[in-house]
């Protein structure tokens, strides 16, 4: 069978500070599911995802923590990635934008752009802080929005109206890092991203996208309120310097973290593959046969949707260009913003710690924020848990376990015999399976996982109307076909569950001592477990959430 090449980047995560469950939930878990089914099908999947650490947030994160910015970068990529592979995320690779190839990568882009005629430089007035002493980026001037009201908009976007900014466009500016309001404008060279003669490319661009609602809706958004030529530049120390050759006067300047953050999905690929990269990434380099797809949270589709492509368009149109781009809403917690500063969420670093990783999978894929922000409460995180895993999977498979082995053995002793009901069964659960599958293709996660609980509760369905252990007082050979057949079905179950819950599907399936190859046909898997083939019976596979666990969650987490 022709396999698909299919391209998979997530949101560069920044790499100040802690991720909390909103960015497990806004990109990295849908695309870790979406990265594990197309390998369990057999297509070739390369997953790149990295932490994005340039900008003025690490000079002043390091500055707070009193070590040079490449330690303080350093020390967070290490926790991103530890705690990234503690939820078991299948990244191919897990890169940095501080890396040589992304330098090298990045300016290779401007020079393009420059000399395709879409970089300028001009003289500009940027916002300084006198009590700071320093020209403040453009996300560390906070003010009111202008359109919409919000508190706290930054001066490069507001999170609440999703509108790009300027720092002129607040109202009552000052300073983030120290709250003056001391501020003046100052003279200084910029280059400048000519957006504004890109604007009819891109729009052509997006118009042969196939994207949700939610994508298309910001991406046209910006499209028709007129694109605007945008600083790529910033008088910052650290961050990709601009290279001289071509902008002589440009000394002391970096790239801005939003023009080469997305490039890293590029150099990332190169540092992994090296010159094979270009299979990936290069149109007339194999690429056009790769299927490229984004996970992001809504803030930062504007930036993949608009700017990213008009760069790539700009600087050569060779390059690969996103085929579908996944934006996602926000996870709140309690009605609220997750805030470390303000101790309120539990954190990823807190979270693997409370429960399993296969608990937070499950819930943030059931609960994906596909259409509207979804609101977590520890409350609500139990009783699906509970409800879900325990109640529906986990006692499915051990009910069937256990009365196999405690009236029979740990070899299996009967024929599969398919009458009816079974019948029944493999027809349905053929349909379900494809369903699962054509819904996870479409990234439509919480219907994927609506359909994957409905094919477990199938299993306790088929053995509460067969009643095994009714039957085994009159006919012991007929209780035991019965049982046969629904082990059959726990290890179709845990093949399909792999993306999502892939500890506790790799628990069950070494304990049936059997391989965990992906379901393309139910009537031949059904079988696959017969005669001969022993098993050993799990411990518990889940776990249950008291309410007294809940409540000490919440005073723990809920301040």
């Amino acid at each position: 069978m022709q396999k698909d090449r299919i391209l998979i980047t997530s949101a560069l995560p920044y790499v100040n500070g802690i991720p909390h469950l909103g960015h497990l939930a806004g990109c990295l878990l849908p695309s870790d599911v979406f990265a594990r089914f197309n390998r369990l099908i057999g297509n070739q999947v390369l997953y790149i995802a990295g932490t994005d650490e340039h900008g003025s947030p690490c000079e002043i994160g390091a500055k707070k923590e009193n070590v040079s910015v490449e330690e303080y970068t350093s020390k967070y990529h290490n926790i991103h990635k530890d705690i990234y592979q503690k939820f078991n995320l299948s990244f191919d690779y897990f890169g940095r934008t501080s890396s040589k190839e992304n330098i090298e990568t990045t300016q290779s882009i401007a020079k393009e752009l420059f000399n395709n005629g879409f970089i300028e430089q001009r003289e500009d007035e940027q916002i300084f802080s006198i009590d700071d002493n320093m020209f403040l980026p453009d996300r560390y001037v906070i003010g009111t929005c202008p359109f919409c009201g919000a508190d706290n908009a930054r001066g490069d976007q507001c999170e609440n109206c999703t509108k790009v900014l300027d720092p002129r466009d607040l109202i009552n500016p000052k300073s983030s890092i120290s709250g003056s309001s001391n501020l003046e404008f100052r003279k200084t060279k910029h280059l400048y991203l000519l957006l504004s003669k890109l604007s009819d490319k891109v729009r052509s661009w997006v118009e042969t996208r196939n994207w949700n609602k939610l994508t298309l809706g910001i991406a046209y958004k910006w499209l028709d309120e007129g694109l605007k030529d945008r600083s790529i530049t910033r008088d910052l120390k650290w961050g990709v310097p601009v290279p001289l050759d071509v902008f002589p006067d440009m000394k002391d300047k970096v790239f801005y973290v939003w023009f080469d953050a997305p490039i890293g999905y590029i150099s990332i690929t190169k540092e992994l593959l090296g010159d094979d990269y270009q299979s990936w990434w290069l149109m007339d380099k194999g690429a056009s046969e790769v299927q490229y797809f984004q996970f992001m949270g809504k803030d930062n589709v504007p930036f993949h949707a608009i700017t990213f492509p008009a760069t790539l368009l700009g600087a050569n149109e060779n390059y690969k260009k996103v085929d579908t781009l996944k934006g996602l809403s926000y996870l709140n917690f309690n009605g609220g913003k997750f805030s470390k500063s303000a101790g309120r969420g539990i954190f990823a670093d807190k979270a693997i710690e409370e429960f399993d990783a296969d608990y937070w999978r499950y819930w943030l894929i059931k609960n994906a924020p596909e259409t509207d922000d979804t609101d977590f409460s520890f409350e609500r995180f139990s009783e699906e848990i509970n409800k879900d895993l325990n109640d529906v999977l986990g006692n499915f498979i051990l009910r069937v376990l256990k009365f196999y082995n405690s009236k029979f053995s740990n070899v299996i002793s009967h024929d599969i015999i398919i009458g009816d009901k079974e019948k029944q069964i493999i027809s349905l659960l053929q349909q379900k399976i494809h369903n699962y599958s054509s819904f996870i293709k479409s990234l439509e996660f919480r219907k994927a996982m609506a359909e994957l609980r409905s094919i477990w509760v199938m299993g306790n369905e088929y053995i509460d109307e067969m009643a095994p252990w009714a039957i085994y007082k009159t006919d012991v050979n007929k209780a035991g076909q019965i049982l046969a057949f629904a082990i059959n079905l726990i290890r179709i179950f845990m093949i399909i569950s792999q993306p999502i819950i892939p500890d506790s599907s790799l628990k069950v399936l070494n304990a049936l001592n059997t391989s965990g190859d992906w379901v393309f046909d139910v009537e031949h898997d059904i079988s696959i477990i017969n005669k001969g083939h022993s098993f050993n019976v799990p411990e518990a596979i889940f776990t249950k959430i008291s309410s007294d666990r809940v409540s000490e969650l919440n005073e723990k987490y809920n301040k």
